[in-house]
């Protein structure tokens, strides 16, 4: 008996070690420079010239460390070119030409940056934007973890996976209202209390599902617009594991200058979940 008590002891270790090793993880992603919480900014460009700089008077308002006047960003047919003010020296981060004609061209950004401070080109649907870091944000020496519910292995479940009979796409509406149509994979398909559930999964890259879902937790003890969960790809037996314990929050929850999806309408489940990450705010 004390043997049996011992290896059960020794087996919840390795699964509480586990999720703390991936948890510490997604803080330090969090935390890194392309992480979500250095953000600073979020500027949409029109066509044409687009002055920048710290004076108030620009069509795009730098933070007031910086220079007033410090350039010229032009949108033209999908394509944006940089003309940095002669006194301001702008870096310019991942290229290996010093003097590009376009700082976005093709889908494909050069960051620039000048002191502490990062910006790169976006493209949501038809907009083009400016999204601006602080590798110096308060936020980093402000934030405090974020908070999860106990690790529930009744929320570990194994689904089966339901790929479409013929290709199609699901409708995907963002924080700024763009709609864009993704390729659906398929749905993972759930019971909980006798009752089935499916969601709705993208391509996320790498061997990952993505699932935006939203739950009755929502708005209460979680972040009211959903979490994010990446399964991995279904299995040779056609099933998928849904670990709630690793949703997380998404960028939106850390930062007013994201451009989260927001989850289909399939995916709004009728039951709480109580397991992965809470709200934000709650630390």
């Amino acid at each position: 008996m004390r043997a049996t008590l011992l290896l059960v002891f020794f087996v919840l270790s390795l699964v509480s070690d586990d999720y703390e090793t991936w948890h510490q993880r997604r803080i330090e992603s969090l935390r890194s420079e392309d992480g979500w919480l250095n953000l600073a900014g979020l500027f949409w460009l029109k066509e044409g010239g687009n002055s920048f700089g710290s004076d108030q008077s620009k069509p795009i308002v730098f933070p007031a460390k910086m220079p007033k006047t410090m350039g010229l960003l032009t949108l033209e047919d999908g394509k944006v070119s940089l003309k940095a003010q002669n006194s301001v020296n702008i870096q310019l981060l991942n290229t290996t030409t010093t003097t590009p004609d376009y700082v976005f061209e093709n889908g494909k950004t050069i960051t620039m940056q000048y002191g502490t401070y990062r910006w790169f080109i976006i493209k949501r649907g038809t907009k083009y934007g400016v999204r601006l870091r602080d590798l110096a944000h308060p936020a980093l020496a402000n934030f405090k973890g974020v908070a999860r519910f106990s690790i529930n292995e009744n929320w570990k479940i194994v689904a089966s996976f339901e790929k479409p009979q013929t290709p199609r796409t699901i409708t995907i509406t963002d924080v700024v209202g763009t709609v864009s149509q993704q390729p659906l994979v398929g749905h993972a398909v759930f019971k909980y209390q006798g009752k089935v559930y499916r969601l709705a999964a993208t391509d996320a890259g790498d061997g990952k599902l993505f699932i935006i879902f939203k739950d009755k937790t929502a708005g209460h003890e979680t972040y009211g617009a959903g979490r994010f969960l990446y399964p991995e790809m279904p299995n040779d037996k056609n099933e998928v594991i849904l670990d709630f314990n690793k949703a997380i929050n998404p960028p939106c929850a850390f930062s007013p200058y994201a451009t989260c999806p927001l989850p289909p309408a399939e995916n709004n489940l009728i039951i709480r979940i109580e397991a992965g990450e809470k709200d934000a705010e709650m630390h």
